[in-house]
C-alpha cells in the first residue's frame, strides 16, 4: 500500500475543498435539513461514486500515454488548479424549493452532480494519473472531502467567522503550484 498515494490525496483535496462550491452546499444542507450524520452520508457515498469514476479514468489515461507527455499534462494541470484555487467559489441556489427524496438521497444526488467537472473530481482524475492508484487515490480523496465538507456539516456557523479564506485558498494553491512543479521535474528527467 502507497501511503504516499493515499496522503498526497487526502491532503490536496482537503485542502482544495475549503471554500468550495461543495463544501457550500454541505453546509447548506445541514442547515435545511438539521440531520449531519444522513448529509454526511450521502456526501460519502456521492463522493465515493465520483471520485471512483474519475480515479480509474485517470489511471486508464495513464496508462495510456507516454509517461513524459503525462508528466507534462500532469504539470499544466495541477498549475491550472493552483489558478483556479485562487477563484473563490459561490453557491448559486435557485430558490428554496422543498425537498422531494429526503436528506440523504437529495445530499446524494446534489453532490454528485455538484462534483461533475469541479476541480477536485479533476484533481482526483490527475492524482490517479500520477500515482497510478485507482483505489488508494480514491480513499485518499474521499477521506478529503469528507473532513472539509465534515467541517461545514458539523463546525459550519463556528468556523466561518474565524477562517480567513483568503489564506486557505492560498494554501490550496501553493499545494496545486507544488505538485506542478514536481510534475515538471518528473518530465524534465524523463
Amino acid at each position: 500500500m502507497s501511503w504516499e498515494s493515499v496522503l498526497g490525496s487526502f491532503v490536496l483535496v482537503a485542502a482544495s475543498e475549503m471554500g468550495d462550491k461543495t463544501q457550500l452546499l454541505a453546509f447548506s444542507l445541514a442547515s435545511k435539513f438539521r440531520k449531519p450524520w444522513v448529509v454526511l452520508a450521502g456526501i460519502l457515498v456521492a463522493t465515493v461514486a465520483n471520485h471512483a469514476l474519475a480515479s480509474s479514468v485517470g489511471t486508464w489515461v495513464s496508462t495510456h500515454v507516454p509517461a513524459r507527455v503525462m508528466a507534462l499534462i500532469l504539470a499544466v494541470l495541477f498549475l491550472g488548479f493552483g489558478l483556479w484555487t485562487l477563484k473563490p467559489d459561490t453557491l448559486d441556489e435557485d430558490g428554496e424549493k422543498p425537498p422531494r427524496f429526503g436528506a440523504f438521497l437529495t445530499t446524494v444526488v446534489l453532490f454528485f452532480l455538484a462534483e461533475m467537472g469541479d476541480k477536485t473530481q479533476l484533481a482526483t482524475m490527475a492524482l490517479a494519473a500520477r500515482y497510478q492508484a485507482t483505489v488508494l487515490v480514491t480513499v485518499g480523496t474521499t477521506a478529503g472531502m469528507l473532513v472539509s465538507d465534515g467541517l461545514a456539516v458539523f463546525l459550519g456557523d463556528r468556523l466561518a467567522g474565524r477562517v480567513q479564506m483568503k489564506w486557505v485558498r492560498w494554501v490550496t494553491a501553493s499545494l496545486f503550484f507544488l505538485f506542478g512543479l514536481v510534475s515538471l521535474w518528473a518530465a524534465w528527467r524523463s
